[in-house]
């Protein structure tokens, strides 16, 4: 249902190239060429800017693109209602953060969908910018995040509220006690997170309300997958900062310790986000009952 020259449009962004463009659409390259001429004569503005190298979209062609995900999502979004509607099935885009991928969310949705014949979802991992972006352009329908930015038509809902720990081998001395001082973890060797995770930017930031610096710890790691640096937590290669609801399976089994930190108070809240013109209301009921009664099992 979407417009060719639309599909042709994304398929140039994303490729920033007209031959590889009419690659991947198996079109000719006259062809892409000819979609985005029709596509610029019809909107009035020129949605590229061509010159030697990779093609560059114009501010007007960021919008055309912005608007064709849109259209795309939605005509997708249409094909599957319909194709449910005799069963009044329903089919849900859910987009997590790689935290939430680690912890009792994922656990809370499953549940969801096992109980529900009619309802499936799909989980897609990204980060908070990306899910916002995708919720914007309709590609899912909703986004649990940490934090919550408040952005136009959208809505949110507060799931639960979680805090920041120093996660750590059950043979590391310091698990030993009630919690960990700043001084203590910058003799430690650290496994965090990448910069642009927002665990690290709470941590970081949190530091700096306190005069104090991410330079001043000795971070031997980075690393992008919340599962991988738990591993290694696990077999003492370095302590971490990492929600606590990310740590909950491993704490209930035993495998790692998860201690607060002297003087920082890092709390956060996850939220569930949606647009204004989401009408499933009774599922976001049925995914927040889940998640607390979810979670309850954990503590």
């Amino acid at each position: 249902m979407l417009d060719a020259k639309l599909e042709t449009l994304l398929a140039v962004s994303e490729y920033q190239n007209f031959t590889r463009a009419a690659e991947a659409l198996s079109l000719t390259q006259p062809a892409v060429s000819h979609h985005i001429a029709l596509l610029e004569q019809q909107l009035g503005v020129t949605l590229f800017v061509r010159g030697r190298g990779a093609l560059k979209l114009t501010p007007e062609g960021e919008i055309a693109v912005r608007y064709a995900r849109r259209f795309k999502a939605l005509s997708a979004k249409l094909r599957e209602e319909l194709a449910g509607a005799d069963r009044r099935a329903t089919r849900l885009r859910i987009g997590i953060t790689h935290t939430s991928e680690s912890n009792l969310t994922t656990e809370a949705l499953a549940k969801c969908s096992g109980t529900d014949n009619r309802l499936t979802m799909t989980i897609l991992t990204d980060t908070i910018k990306n899910l916002y972006d995708m919720l914007d352009s309709y590609e899912i329908d909703l986004a649990i995040v940490e934090g919550g930015q408040h952005r136009e038509g959208m809505r949110s809902l507060m799931l639960d509220t979680d805090y920041l720990v120093c996660a750590m081998s059950n043979e590391n001395p310091l698990s030993r006690n009630a919690m960990v001082t700043l001084n203590e973890l910058k003799r430690e060797r650290m496994i965090l997170r990448l910069p642009s995770s927002a665990t690290r930017a709470l941590f970081e930031s949190t530091l700096q309300s306190l005069g104090d610096s991410i330079d001043n710890f000795d971070v031997t790691l980075e690393v992008d997958n919340i599962a991988t640096i738990k591993d290694l937590v696990r077999k003492n290669l370095g302590v971490s900062i990492l929600p606590r609801s990310a740590c909950m399976d491993e704490l209930r089994k035993g495998k790692i310790a998860a201690l607060p930190i002297e003087n920082l108070s890092m709390v956060r809240e996850t939220r569930l986000i949606y647009k204004d013109d989401f009408t499933h209301m009774d599922i976001l009921q049925e995914i927040t009952k889940t998640y607390q009664e979810t979670a309850k099992a954990y503590h």
